[in-house]
């Protein structure tokens, strides 16, 4: 039984079985470190000693080039809702490709995906694709500091919105240069204080209705629909980062809530898995790139409209993405976070599980968890042993402990994978 007196040891043991097991995938860090700075180009894919290398993928499924095969629990970090290459969406982006793929002009599909994705979130009046939700996300704050005629936007400390959008207890240094200010997520008064001192240059509120990056910490119905009426009162709008939760409802966790925002940005899943974010919202905002509407905002990106994206973002809402498939996967992953919940409690672990739906994240604390201040003192060893402990038993997660949970996940993956719950401590 495992002890935090022994934990040390274990973490030791656990690197060491790992190394010894992947011997090809030490092979190709050592060569990725000589011409990549870190090993990777994706710094969540960092891992001490070295990540996985996956050699090829298919439904659930991932093989890695040592030869072995994981359920494949994190979903690209909640971008892979659809599992790996779904056929409809394969065959959209395959014949989209036999027609061109470098077009330099506009075409059908990206007509269609838009007003499908109109269609799903009533809070959209218009939207315009992009790359990647940090571009989504770029770009929703140019026009919100451009239409409203102010500066500083308020964000969340623990928040996440993209590779240049990072927030700890303060910005990370890559993050752009917006006039920040800071508050803390689920605390309502930092907010309030924060319009007292600075209502009228307020031009945005910034914030993922659970925060995903942070550890899947759910924004409080009060906290969210108080962040409306603080905009309302003040003339500010209220951004909502729907990249990840968009999975949770078919007009997203926006819908669940009953709070509609002003503007709202998506990513990840909602091309079946390829290169995609979106950002829109009120029409008179959206009108600001609109040139006949005296809009005089531009929006460049060469692939914004590329022809498999806007393809396979097509297929996957017409064709996979349901209502009922949403609301199967959503019940699925809140199911499996409770029943984490208890294995921790009855294996007497000092470990949690926070999220919504089918995303989640375990803490290396037995919580409860509000706020990122509640995970200060959780200890990483915990999760890093139940990170290898999975891997070992053939289930791939995050090293920090993130769940998404893909459509490809049945009843009986979440049984077994819960049997490899059960036996950790036990083992290691």
């Amino acid at each position: 039984m495992l002890t935090l007196m022994d934990l040390d040891a274990a973490v030791t043991s656990a690197r060491a079985s790992f190394v010894a097991a992947h011997p090809e995938a030490a092979t190709w860090s050592d060569r990725a470190r000589r011409v990549q700075p870190g090993g990777n180009t994706r710094s969540v894919l960092h891992v001490d000693p070295f990540p996985i290398r996956v050699d090829r993928a298919e439904g659930k499924h991932l093989w890695d080039l040592d030869g072995h095969r994981y359920v494949d629990l994190l979903g690209n970090y909640t971008a892979g809702l659809l599992g790996h290459s779904p056929e409809p969406v394969l065959a959209a982006a395959r014949a989209a490709l036999e027609s061109g793929w470098s077009l330099g002009a506009v075409h059908e599909n990206e007509v269609r995906l838009a007003e499908l994705i109109v269609e799903r979130f009533p809070s959209l009046d218009q939207v315009r694709f992009t790359n990647s939700g940090t571009e989504a996300n770029m770009m929703a704050l140019a026009v919100a500091t451009h239409h409203t005629g102010r500066r500083k936007v308020v964000v969340f400390r623990n928040g996440y919105h993209g590779g240049v959008l990072t927030f700890g207890a303060e910005p990370s240094p890559v993050t752009v240069p917006h006039d920040w200010v800071l508050c803390d997520f689920n605390d309502l008064d930092s907010v309030s204080a924060a319009f007292a001192e600075h209502g009228v240059e307020i031009a945005a509120v910034l914030v993922e209705p659970m925060q995903g990056s942070g550890g899947c910490i759910p924004g409080t119905p009060a906290f969210l629909a108080g962040l409306r009426s603080l905009c309302d009162d003040h003339g500010a709008l209220l951004v909502f980062d729907e990249v990840m939760t968009s999975r949770f409802s078919t007009g997203g966790a926006q819908q669940l809530l009953g709070v509609q925002p002003d503007m709202t940005t998506l990513g990840k899943y909602l091309a079946g898995g390829l290169t995609f974010g979106a950002f829109g919202g009120r029409a008179d905002v959206m009108a600001n790139f609109d040139p006949a509407a005296g809009g005089t905002l531009a929006h460049a990106g060469t692939f914004n409209n590329n022809v498999a994206s806007m393809a396979a973002g097509v297929a996957a809402l017409t064709e996979v993405l349901s209502p009922e498939l949403l609301d199967e996967v959503h019940a699925r992953g809140e199911r499996l976070r409770v029943r984490l919940n208890e294995a921790f409690a009855a294996a007497g672990l000092p470990m949690c599980a926070t999220g919504v739906g089918s995303l989640m994240n375990v803490h290396g604390t037995a919580g409860p968890v509000g706020t990122a201040a509640d995970l200060a003192d959780q200890d990483d060893r915990l999760r890093e042993l139940f990170y290898f402990h999975c891997l070992a038993n053939g289930y791939y997660i995050a090293r920090r402990g993130l769940i998404a949970l893909s459509i490809e996940i049945t009843d009986d993956d979440i049984d077994q994978f819960l049997d490899v719950v059960g036996s950790f401590g036990t083992d290691d």
